[in-house]
């Protein structure tokens, strides 16, 4: 097995821990989507307690990659909704994790297909 393949694994485990509803494929599908930033510790995480990186995330994923016309507000509820959804004790928020939850939750799956 590859880096890669480790870490698909590595958010799998987590997303069973965390009773996460994600299927392995979507896991798989993001964690490749993200490219390298996924073996950078503070790049493959997402702090839920830092604005700049919850903007981050609603105007690079939310509505560039995803293509999402909501207004903010919309977009910051399903965030916080996220944050919330994965503990918000839990230091390691995997992106991969993060944002297969955010597609399910605006049913946008279909772009990582």
């Amino acid at each position: 097995m590859g880096k890669r393949d480790d870490k698909i694994a590595q958010y799998t485990a987590e997303a069973k821990k965390l009773g996460l509803s994600i299927s392995a494929d979507l896991i798989e599908k993001v964690t490749v989507g993200l490219g390298p930033s996924i073996y950078k510790k503070d790049s493959e995480t997402i702090a839920c307690g830092q604005a700049s990186e919850l903007e981050t995330v609603r105007k690079n994923f939310l509505q560039k990659k995803l293509g999402l016309t909501e207004d903010d507000a919309t977009l910051d509820a399903a965030i916080k909704k996220v944050c919330e959804t994965m503990g918000t004790s839990n230091r390691n928020k995997y992106r991969a994790l993060f944002y297969a939850l955010l597609a399910k939750e605006f049913k946008k799956e279909s772009v990582y297909a």
